[in-house]
């Protein structure tokens, strides 16, 4: 695995592909930065080669290297056609362009795949239709170079990814549920909650699955995420239901759906797009219209009274008269020349009110497309700070959710203002540090605070002052540095132990999306329990012994393997990568998931499954013979770092 890239996110995604999916790893990056393995020279960057040569024949047929050695470093400023090569992408299975500039991203793309057609590519861009399009280009590509490898071509896939989506699903799992160990699938997003073993006479909720039985359990809900084993057993993966029955004094970790459980959203209020009759007339001028309709009703029947003419002709009489337009009653009766005055003055009252209606109903529809104010008695809503990149993808989350949002922006003109003044989402436009901003977004009456902004100060600001007016208000944090953001969490959690704090960094919560897609566009993520690491993956069921054939019960084998889901959806609508979010349109989107599958149900070659697996029952799914653990690497995921000669 070649992962290319410039910052934070690059580093983070070759750990992850170190020591979750324990990869060899080569690390394509500027010169300068901290130094993660042994440093590689390319030729034409002013160092000796001699290394490098020795890493080439290692890539072209050498053992691997120890699942616990650090990535290779290649210093480079730029993925030239040389670097790429020099870092072996020509015998690669996948790389990872992850640039912050999406041209350099795009230039590096179109190279790897002509030094290698078979290339898995996974190319980080925020553009989504540029994105789609590449992907199309690149894909073709690969089929042209090789049409007569169907099994490579088909392996060569191009998937590009946004940090902003990547990130965006645990954000707003960590605003609505507390936790940042979410799956994204089709739509839905699924967290891994630690139960702790119920009381006497008490029965455990399950959720959608048992995942695995814990070692030790953590009563505090502010602490670290997956808990640290302090018993001699470990924490048992995908037990059967047998042994979850009998286990006791075991915590559990189950998989649920995240959801809103608030009150329904307001039609009208936050989750409506067009305005009620209520909105477009004013309540004075609706009652304003009523009196003069019922003066010339009156009128009208009075006419007809008075005169010997029916009574449709005396309502059109009448409305002549009002709109002024009839001839005068000279010569006529008494009785009909005050009728006639009485309805030219209603006619001048009528008049102002026709175009004070047409003045209010312009208004509304102007201000339509303005931004909401949030609305009197709103709580238990998230705090939406920042409308970026992330924030714009975060806040498309939410309302996919159903989960009402506040948002607070103070550039008026940032990307993601068009997108809630289209979902009409309520607006605060101000400087958060500012007083007032945030009692203006309601934050005494919110459920979560979510602080995207692009900067760290401001965001750490907000939140303290939000704990000011609410101390057990839910925060999250969007900060750069890894380090600042654990610094910050454990500070955080140590003057607040009552209220859950998180402190994340988008390329700590982007990095996990990322290789999984370098895995393969069949893996949906990964979720750490204790030290161990499960990971959930759609699979088609053909071509898979293990699988095919076999009733969904059979097909479950403990420790290694567990059928979680049926997509229902046809294969020709099936979308490729069910990792991949909706478009972020605010609407709905049905899912083709079914999770209460019956045991007896028969897994057919077209069916396509979703499953959680631990790292050896998934490669031996997929026909991969995962290397033997090194003397220096417990078994339960754990490593030491051994010396490298």
């Amino acid at each position: 695995m070649i992962v290319c890239g410039d910052d934070a996110l690059a580093h983070r995604l070759a750990a992850e592909l170190r020591d979750v999916y324990r990869e060899r790893v080569v690390l394509v990056r500027p010169g300068g930065g901290p130094t993660l393995g042994p440093q590689l020279s390319v030729p034409g960057q002013g160092r000796g080669s001699a290394l490098l040569g020795r890493v080439s024949a290692a890539m072209s047929g050498m053992p691997p290297a120890d699942d616990g050695a650090a990535p290779s470093t290649v210093e480079a400023d730029e993925p030239t056609e040389a670097v790429l090569a020099s870092a072996g992408v020509p015998r690669a299975a996948a790389l990872a362009l992850v640039y912050d500039d999406d041209e350099t991203n795009i230039r590096a793309a179109l190279v790897a795949r002509r030094l290698n057609p078979g290339l898995r590519l996974v190319i980080r861009l925020y553009n989504r239709k540029l994105g789609q399009h590449l992907e199309q280009l690149l894909d073709q590509a690969a089929f042209v170079a090789l049409p007569d490898l169907e099994t490579a071509a088909l392996d060569a896939s191009t998937t590009v990814l946004s940090d902003a989506d990547t990130a965006a699903p645990a954000l707003a799992a960590t605003a609505v549920a507390g936790t940042s160990k979410v799956v994204h699938a089709d739509g839905l997003l699924l967290r891994a909650v630690e139960r702790t073993p119920p009381g006497r006479g008490e029965v455990a909720d399950p959720g959608l699955c048992t995942l695995a039985l814990l070692s030790a359990t953590t009563n505090d809900p502010a602490g670290e995420e997956g808990s640290d084993s302090s018993g001699t057993a470990g924490p048992q993966l995908l037990p059967d239901p047998r042994t979850v029955t009998t286990a006791t004094g075991r915590g559990t970790i189950v998989l649920e759906a995240v959801t809103h459980t608030g009150p329904a959203l307001s039609a009208g209020r936050l989750a409506g797009r067009g305005a009620p009759f209520s909105e477009l007339f004013s309540r004075r001028l609706r009652w304003a219209v009523a009196g003069t309709g019922l003066a010339v009703l009156a009128l009208a029947i009075a006419s007809w009274q008075i005169t010997d003419d029916g009574l449709l002709r005396a309502a059109y009489v009448t409305l002549l008269d009002l709109f002024s337009i009839n001839d005068p009653a000279v010569g006529e009766s008494t009785a009909r020349q005050v009728l006639q005055l009485l309805s030219g003055l209603v006619g001048l009252a009528l008049l102002p009110l026709l175009v004070a209606g047409g003045l209010e109903a312009l208004g509304t529809f102007r201000s339509a497309s303005t931004l909401r104010r949030p609305p009197r008695g709103l709580a238990g809503h998230v705090v939406l700070l920042g409308l970026g990149k992330i924030g714009t993808r975060v806040l498309a989350q939410l309302r996919n959710l159903d989960i009402p949002v506040v948002c607070v922006e103070e550039d008026p003109e940032a990307r993601g203002v068009a997108l809630a003044r289209r979902l009409r989402v309520p607006t605060v436009i101000g400087d958060v540090t500012q007083e007032g901003v945030l009692e203006a977004a309601k934050i005494h009456r919110a459920h979560s605070l979510l602080a995207l902004t692009s900067s760290d100060t401001t965001n750490l600001e907000a939140a303290l002052y939000a704990r000011t007016v609410k101390a057990d208000l839910r925060v999250a944090l969007r900060l750069y540095d890894d380090d600042f953001a654990t610094a910050v969490y454990r500070t955080l959690r140590a003057a607040h132990p009552d209220a859950l704090t998180r402190s994340r960094s988008v390329s700590h919560l982007a990095a996990p999306a990322f290789a999984g897609a370098m895995m393969g566009r069949q893996i949906l993520g990964a979720i750490p329990v204790e030290r161990k690491v499960l990971v959930f993956a759609a699979l088609a069921v053909a071509g898979h012994r293990q699988l095919e054939g076999r009733t969904v019960a059979d097909a479950f084998r403990p420790g290694a393997w567990r059928v979680l889901a049926l997509d229902t959806t046809t294969p020709a609508d099936r979308r490729p990568d069910l990792a991949t979010p909706h478009p972020a349109d605010g609407e709905q989107h049905p899912t083709g998931l079914v999770w209460d599958l019956h045991a007896g149900y028969v897994l057919q070659p077209d069916d396509r499954v979703v499953l959680a697996a631990t790292r050896r029952g998934l490669a031996e799914l997929l026909g991969r013979h995962p290397q033997p653990p090194s003397p220096t690497r417990r078994e339960d995921g754990g490593s030491r770092q051994t010396p490298r000669h």
